[in-house]
């Protein structure tokens, strides 16, 4: 356990303005210095205005209780849906659901049962995610949240717990990425396929573990429900957050909303709409704000794009796939990402462009359309609306409102060999089913001109029209360099140290020279499930699956140095806890899967990103013979009053190599190393 401590005072300040999810962070932090500012990269604790979870309630709620807890910090911020499994009603699913339900109750907390809709739409469509405050949720699509001017983020079980028992958690202020979304978007074009695009053209990892702030000079002529599908997929882009600002286009979705709830809501009512245009002038971005790159895609360029098969860094064209005829098993009109009430009425024109229920495009032989609304608000909306009605008479069959098939789970999953085109939002091989089948993803009209064509195709083909000429898109990416970033912070002194934290960190950096190490290469899968695996074993097996000679090569003390993606895949705790046993307490990567650093910093291991240092060690080892372990000679000492990390050549002491300033760890976060993990910190402030 990392130990030596001495005692400091003051902190860094921001000369620049902020961005907009600075300025959110900053309104939701706690424990912050007196006139601390917060920026990019710096640790901070936050106390969200609520935190969702689905049907992962019940093992969050096992894990409170075993922190010792017995009653929830603030009933009010804490939010049970079930939505994931609503189709299995075997007696363990119901048991679970019943089982949530009964600590809901006890608890006070609000609760929607099975068939009341997706997690996230309720968390909207209730008000709990509201323009300008940050809201979590046990689940990667918090980001949706971001469409209505919410910062959402994912936590993990261990965090929910923590929010349940202490009200706050913790974060790292990702850097910013800012995406201007130049010029309007050609008739027919919808929000899915900007966000699909943008996955296919930026598909290098551009914005991995960024939060990204939308911009434009059109912005306010893109409806709502289109901006929570671009949200809701930055998660797949890569990164943690998808902001939209609040412009009147949101207020005016607001007022509109407001006729629907009536005028007693709890959350959604005409005070909180007066406050938000209010604030909406203050919670801004600054004109002098910094980000981390800019990213550029001209909406004028668009045409509908398909993501796949199996990956959402592939897209085309959907003219480019339908010249292939590639042909369709099933169709998904399902999920928290497209199946709004302005989705299924998008899908609905497709099968009844003349509104003659007598004049129903059918759904294609051999074809199964799955339509599942995200909400029973909105299928009651469908139902009104008359949209629901034309689904049924193409051909569609109908789900409960839930996830279901886009998780794996419930009815008309794909079988192997299978092609499906579906509205959701990942496409991962096997998710929705057979590993040996083939996924795409499409906007709402595009899937539905597919099932009702037998191939992937546009709905101007099911319409008889002529799609419009493509000529490609125009996207571009700049980054903005280091030492920019770092001019616009002014040292007035150290961070404040606690006892029993270390002034600095310092080590030889062992070299794991691979991007995208998983957990499962860190700590093998065969042992995550045994309970018994003792420490000694676990540092035994640390890495084996990546490198056989990882044992012989490190040693107590070193820090590791890895590529990018460090940590990607499951959600095992025993990366982390795996590495601490071996010894290592910094770990060092060009970037992290999310997941891995939150179960870092809550088991106390502690991270650091530094891509400037992975490419230089590439640069001298790269006509070198390859090694996937190697010590390099080269030591980083991590100063953590000053925020600096230095590297030095040969010894601790010799020729620097490299200096750079990196996020505060505030006092908060010190407490929760200090304290062995967020468990440990849980239990001491109970």
């Amino acid at each position: 356990m990392l130990r030596f401590a001495r005692q400091f005072s003051s902190t860094r300040h921001v000369l620049r303005g902020q961005n907009l999810t600075e300025k959110i962070v900053q309104t939701y932090a706690v424990g912050l210095a007196d006139g601390k500012k917060v920026a990019s990269g710096d640790y901070v604790s936050i106390q969200p205005a609520h935190c969702m979870s689905h049907d992962n309630s019940w093992p969050v709620a096992l894990k409170f209780m075993g922190l010792g807890a017995s009653k929830v910090k603030d009933r009010k911020q804490i939010v049970n849906t079930l939505d994931h499994d609503v189709q299995n009603t075997s007696e363990t699913n119901l048991t679970k659901y019943k089982n949530i339900e009964n600590f809901a109750k006890k608890q006070g907390i609000d609760f929607y049962p099975a068939g009341r809709g997706i997690g996230h739409q309720i968390m909207i469509e209730e008000g709990y995610a509201f323009p300008l405050n940050l809201t979590v949720a046990s689940d990667s699509h918090s980001n949706t949240y971001g469409g209505i001017g919410c910062l959402g983020t994912p936590v993990v079980r261990t965090d929910a717990a923590a929010i349940w028992a202490t009200g706050q958690t913790w974060w790292q202020i990702p850097p910013v990425a800012q995406v201007e979304l130049k010029g309007e978007l050609p008739h027919g074009v919808s929000g899915k396929d900007i966000i699909v695009a943008l996955c296919g053209v930026f598909n290098k990892d551009q914005v991995l573990n960024h939060a990204i702030e939308f911009t434009g000079q059109s912005l306010e002529k893109i409806p709502v429900d289109y901006r929570l599908t671009i949200a809701n997929m930055t998660t797949e882009w890569g990164a943690l957050s998808g902001l939209f600002p609040v412009d009147q286009t949101l207020v005016n979705w607001y007022s509109e909303r407001l006729q629907k709830v009536g005028p007693d809501h709890p959350r959604i009512n005409q005070s909180r709409i007066d406050e938000l245009t209010q604030k909406s002038h203050v919670l801004k971005a600054d004109d002098d704000a910094v980000y981390a790159k800019k990213l550029t895609i001209d909406l004028n360029t668009l045409t509908h794009y398909v993501s796949g098969p199996n990956s959402v860094k592939t897209s085309a064209t959907v003219q480019e796939l339908s010249e292939q005829d590639i042909k369709v098993n099933k169709a998904y009109l399902v999920s928290c990402t497209n199946s709004r009430l302005s989705d299924l009425e998008s899908a609905a024109h497709v099968v009844c462009p003349s509104g003659d229920l007598n004049k129903i495009h059918k759904v294609a032989p051999g074809v199964e359309f799955y339509v599942a609304a995200a909400s029973s608000e909105v299928e009651r909306d469908a139902k009104a609306s008359g949209a629901w009605e034309k689904l049924i008479r193409a051909g569609c069959k109908t789900l409960p409102a839930g996830c279901g098939p886009c998780i794996g789970l419930g009815t008309g999953l794909l079988e192997p060999g299978e092609v499906g085109i579906s509205a959701t939002n990942r496409n991962f091989k096997g998710r929705m089913g057979s590993k040996d089948a083939l996924a795409y993803l499409a906007s709402p009209s595009v899937v539905t001109a597919s099932a009702v064509l037998g191939k992937i195709g546009s709905p101007a083909e099911v319409l008889g029209q002529k799609d419009p000429a493509f000529s490609g898109v125009q996207a571009s990416v700049e980054d903005v360099p280091q030492k920019a970033a770092e001019a616009a912070v002014a040292e007035t002194g150290p961070v404040e140290m606690l006892k029993g934290f270390p002034s600095q960190i310092t080590g030889e950096l062992v070299l794991c020279d691979a991007d995208n190490i998983n957990t499962d290469g860190i700590y093998p899968g065969k042992y995550t499930y045994q309970d018994d695996v003792s420490r000694e074993k676990m540092a035994q097996v640390c890495m084996e699956n990546y490198d056989g000679e990882f044992q012989s090569k490190v040693n107590a003390g070193d820090i590791i140095i890895s590529g990018y993606n460090f940590g990607t895949g499951s959600s095992r705790e025993q990366a982390a806890t795996a590495l601490l046993a071996k010894g290592i307490d910094l770990v060092v990567s060009g970037s992290f899967g999310n997941i891995f650093s939150r179960n870092s910093i809550n088991n106390a291991l502690l991270t650091l990103e530094i891509p400037t240092l992975i490419d230089m060690l590439r640069e001298k080892y790269k006509d070198s013979p390859k090694e996937l372990t190697r010590r390099t000679g080269w030591f980083l000492k991590w100063d953590l009053p000053n925020s600096k990390v230095t590297v030095t050549e040969n010894s601790a002491n010799g020729p620097v190599v490299l200096e750079q300033k990196v996020g505060e760890l505030g006092k908060n976060l010190q407490e929760i190393i200090v304290k062995g993990g967020l468990e440990g910190w849980v239990k001491s402030q109970l």
